[in-house]
């Protein structure tokens, strides 16, 4: 607790960016699997995905690439999830009835708040960036 009351959690957060973006990747692998990758779309995440992990083991190893590769690739993710939930409610207007039958097509088409998880590891890789390191 020290460590985060004074700003030093840049390691600790690194390491939760590289395991939520490999938890996230698999999720959205058997999800868009399932979907049979109908877009072309749905393999962006299954490249940004493997980014993350990468930069977010660079960035517990490295404080030099927690500063410079992490926030790149965490930029990147962020960028695909705010996509990702545009492409979702995309889907859901192109569902029968559209978003008129707004909570059967919300439950039976793509899920909207899913990619916004993608974002939010994202996000942890780029407040990572910003934060002091830990001993």
């Amino acid at each position: 607790m020290h460590d985060v009351r004074h700003g030093r959690f840049e390691r600790t957060l690194s390491a939760l960016t590289a395991g939520g973006a490999a938890v996230t990747t698999a999720e959205i692998f058997f999800e868009h699997d399932k979907a049979s990758f109908g877009s072309p779309w749905m393999w962006a995440p299954m490249v940004t995905g493997p980014i993350g992990v990468a930069a977010g083991v660079a960035g517990f190893a490295s404080h030099r690439l927690a500063k410079t590769a992490l926030p790149i690739a965490a930029a990147i993710i962020v960028a695909n999830g705010i996509q990702g939930v545009w492409l979702h409610a995309r889907g859901i207007h192109q569902k029968p009835g559209g978003w008129k039958n707004f909570r059967y097509n919300m439950e039976m088409g793509p899920p909207l708040m899913a990619p916004l998880l993608v974002t939010l590891v994202g996000g942890m890789g780029m407040l990572a960036a910003v934060l002091r390191r830990e001993k």
